[in-house]
């Protein structure tokens, strides 16, 4: 059986995308998805029932390991470009959106947590040995998030998001049959300049007067 390939956590907010490898490959990790509910008081009732009110994203934890007891260097050689995924980047302002990569497994994600334990150490006091435990928090990205939900409101106001190559025209033109609508969208949708609408960005596309869409 071949071994498994290293573990990567790639930075994919690099052009061109950049990978941290880690030393070994953790033992396990744990993956947790959670909901949120509210609990709804009821007078006269001996328990209270709950009301869904979102999904939570996904984490994965795990421990990642480093040892240098063979060359001698300074483990947080190795350490440091992981803690550096938590650090803002220049262009977004934010921590890098990662992407786990471990054999099968394809974890888009942000860097939650870091918990670093250094266990091994020189005669000169530098370690040796260190454990980072991380926690990844699943990056959902919202045009996967708003395609497995259907964002429409009793009056049939719709949300969608520009993709490349989109323009407000454009849209205006799906959604309306009428390119010269897209003042509308604009407006529902908070964007000061349409002509420099990004894309990604959230579009409200509202129901025009008249009930025509």
């Amino acid at each position: 059986m071949a071994a498994l390939s290293k573990a990567l956590l790639v930075n994919r907010d690099r052009r061109p995308p950049l990978g941290v490898p880690v030393m070994f490959n953790p033992p396990e990790y744990e993956l947790v998805r959670t909901n949120e509910y509210a609990e709804v008081g009821v007078p006269g009732l001996g328990s209270s029932p709950v009301q869904f009110l979102r999904g939570g994203s996904q984490t994965l934890s795990t421990t990642l390991f480093f040892d240098t007891t063979d060359s001698g260097v300074d483990v947080r050689t190795f350490t440091e470009p992981v803690l550096a995924l938590t650090h803002l980047e220049p262009q977004t302002h934010a921590p890098p959106r990662l992407l786990f990569l471990w054999g099968s497994l394809a974890f888009p994600c942000v860097l939650q947590q870091v918990t670093q334990r250094y266990t091994l150490f020189a005669p000169t006091g530098s370690p040796l040995r260190a454990e980072l435990s991380v926690v990844l928090r699943g990056d959902d990205l919202v045009e996967e998030v708003l395609a497995e939900v259907a964002l429409e409101s009793v009056d049939k106001t719709k949300v969608r998001v520009l993709r490349a190559g989109e323009t407000l025209s454009g849209v205006a033109a799906e959604e309306y049959g009428d390119p010269g609508r897209w003042r509308e969208i604009a407006h529902a949708s908070g964007v000061d300049n349409p002509f420099r609408c990004e894309p990604g960005t959230v579009l409200t596309v509202p129901v025009l007067q008249g009930g025509v869409r």
